[in-house]
Order: structure tokens, then sequence, then C-alpha cells
């Protein structure tokens, strides 16, 4: 993401009231999906809406954005570590997991959804919410229909749905099988 990019979002972020804490879209009914704390990645984060809802849940959370202003908005936030990246760059290694919950709303880049799935831990809990082309208009930040299925086939999908120009996709980490890594006599 280049300087004038980090600019724009400032801007955006800066011209908006703050925001309280709300829970991922594709999590909203499904708070029961939610594991009781840990530690939580937040990607894209902007003003820190759901990385402040963690955090009241007892989660820690690296909260990581590539703008100053939105991130200084959720920096003083009990649990919340602001992590300022380019996202363009990958994620930043400061934020190596493994975690119990990675998020990220409204960022598409699918380039880095195999680092998600690698961040977490094992039985974490995958949210992610992006613009689609399904029910509306192609565009260069809009998936293509069933993306977010086929990028995370892998995991064990909780909730899978596209509509209305929005793709959701909740899923759980395969969680290690103890009896697997026991050597044999």
């Amino acid at each position: 993401m280049s300087d004038e990019d980090a600019r724009r979002w400032d801007a955006r972020h800066g011209a908006v009231d703050a925001v309280g804490p709300l829970p991922p879209d594709a999590l909203r009914g499904r708070l029961d999906l939610l594991p009781s704390g840990g530690l939580a990645l937040d990607v894209a984060c902007g003003r820190g809406a759901v990385s402040r809802w963690l955090a009241e849940r007892g989660f820690v959370v690296d909260a990581v954005d590539v703008s100053p202003v939105a991130l200084a908005t959720v920096a003083e936030v009990e649990g919340v570590r602001a992590v300022r990246a380019d996202l363009d760059l990958g994620l930043p290694p400061v934020c190596a997991g493994p975690y119990d919950v990675v998020v990220c709303q409204r960022f598409r880049d699918p380039a880095l959804y195999p680092t998600f799935v690698e961040r977490l831990a094992p039985g974490g809990l995958l949210v992610v919410t992006v613009l689609s082309e399904v029910d509306d208009e192609p565009g260069p930040f809009r998936a293509p229909a069933g993306e977010l299925e086929g990028a995370f086939a892998g995991l064990d999908v909780l909730l899978q749905r596209e509509v209305d120009g929005e793709a959701h996709i909740v899923a759980r980490a395969v969680r290690a099988d103890p009896a697997s890594s026991a050597r044999a006599p």
C-alpha cells in the first residue's frame, strides 16, 4: 500500500466518529462459536470496533492497520496492541500467533489467506467477511463466487454465506490429534 493510500485511510478514519465495540458481522447470532478467550488478530482493524469487542470478552488482541489515525482509536484500549503495518507486504513478524481467533472484515487480499490459516492455533476460529460479486457487480475489491470457501477448504467450515455483495466464512482450524503425535513403543 502506498503512502498515498495510508493518507487516504487516515483522512477517512479521521472524518468519522469513534465506534463502539461490535462483533464481526459473520458472528452475529453465532456467538456460541467464539472461544472463551485467548489471543486474537484483527486484520485491517480500521477504528477497532471488533478489536474492542474481542478485548471486552477477555482476548488479548493484535489490531493491525496501515492508518495511524485508525490505530490511535484502539491504542489505549486495555488488552489491545495496535500494530501499524502495510498489509500489501504481508502480516508483520510481530503478529506470529498462534491465534485463537483471526478476524478480517472488508479487507480482501487472497495472498494473505494462507497466512491467516498458518497463524491459527489448533482449534482456532477464522472469521472473514469480504465484498463479493455475488448479487452485485464485479470489481477489483470484490471476491468471485466461492473464493472464501476454496481458500479455506482445509478448515472445518462452520458457516459460509455469499449474498447481497458480501461473502462470509467462519471456520475452525483442525485440532491436533494427540494420538498422532504419540510415538509407538
